[in-house]
């Protein structure tokens, strides 16, 4: 399954696996923004410790999940970025608009 959400109260973990790439990254959005409709998160968490590939359609995923978790007043946070996907998400200057920790370093 590519994507994975558990709920602890109000605060949502979004654990993403395998390629984000043009050919997921329409259906991994409209997924999220699904969940986030339903459930309403006050934070969201996406953990992409299982992203095994990632190009620059994995940077809409993450700024339109960004933009609709503003929009319904909540946090969002990326985590366990790996290696290869960190280092598209650094070149696009994204941790400099939202909270993304890279894979070794503490949260």
């Amino acid at each position: 399954m590519p994507l994975s959400c558990k709920m602890d109260g109000r605060k949502m973990t979004a654990l993403i696996a395998g390629e984000v790439d043009h050919h997921r990254a329409k259906q991994l959005m409209l997924d999220l923004e699904r969940k986030i409709e339903i459930s309403y998160p006050k934070e969201l968490i996406l953990d992409l410790s299982g992203v095994t590939f990632m190009d620059s359609s994995g940077i809409a995923v993450l700024l339109r999940t960004c933009r609709r978790m503003r929009e319904v007043e909540g946090q969002f946070r990326v985590t366990q970025v790996p290696h290869q996907a960190g280092r598209v998400l650094r070149t696009a200057g994204l941790q400099k608009m939202m909270s993304i920790t890279f894979s070794g370093e503490e949260e």
